[in-house]
């Protein structure tokens, strides 16, 4: 199972499911500098010359979240997604596609806006419609997590992968600030060793 990475981009979650997992694997790294992901081998692996993507066997897949569903279904006695047919099935559903659909939009717009746009490209308005929409999204998110470890209640699962590393990215950029429940949650998940041990490049 080869899983194919970059330093600092949503390859990250595979990959710290991965290690969660303790599955073998081998990690790929792809340098952006070198136009690697651009390469015509890669390029059939992933038509956009993005990361992640994961091979397995006959399989080849692109998408971190739908990489990560796959992985939890592929490794169930790992515990990490709850059994199909379940209430807690649905909730898992929901986060795995909220992270991507709902939570990531407003955070990547902040961070065009504010980082990586040139700075004459960059809108102030933007900005402040994503931080204007991210309060909505954390008053959602911290009402789930209310009294709890985890989404899913005490049960660590992928969608906390896909929620919390997101999440990780907003409190890099400071959106988290005023929201101490999203904070802790962040801080909770960063102490896992699989986490800490997917950080290193």
């Amino acid at each position: 199972m080869k899983l194919y990475h970059s330093a600092q981009s949503r390859s990250v979650r595979p990959r710290w499911l991965l290690e969660e997992l303790g599955v073998p694997y081998e990690l790929v790294r792809l340098n952006f500098g070198n136009q690697e992901h651009k390469a015509p081998e890669y390029m059939k692996i992933h038509p956009h010359g993005a990361v992640p993507a994961l091979v397995d066997g006959d399989i080849k897949m692109f998408e971190s979240a739908a990489i990560c569903l796959y992985l939890a279904d592929k490794y169930a006695d790992k515990g990490l997604a709850p059994k199909i047919g379940t209430p807690a099935r649905a909730a898992y559903y929901q986060w795995m596609v909220y992270s991507m659909a709902t939570l990531e939009p407003p955070i990547i717009q902040i961070f065009m806006n504010t980082v990586m746009l040139p700075e004459e490209q960059r809108s102030a308005k933007a900005v402040e419609e994503a931080k204007k929409s991210f309060t909505t999204i954390a008053a959602v998110l911290e009402q789930a997590l209310a009294g709890r470890s985890f989404l899913l209640g005490d049960q660590f699962s992928a969608a906390d992968v896909m929620v919390g590393s997101t999440l990780g990215w907003a409190q890099f950029m400071g959106v988290l600030e005023g929201h101490p429940t999203l904070q802790a949650y962040v801080a909770r998940l960063s102490e896992r060793p699989a986490f800490q041990r997917a950080q290193v490049d």
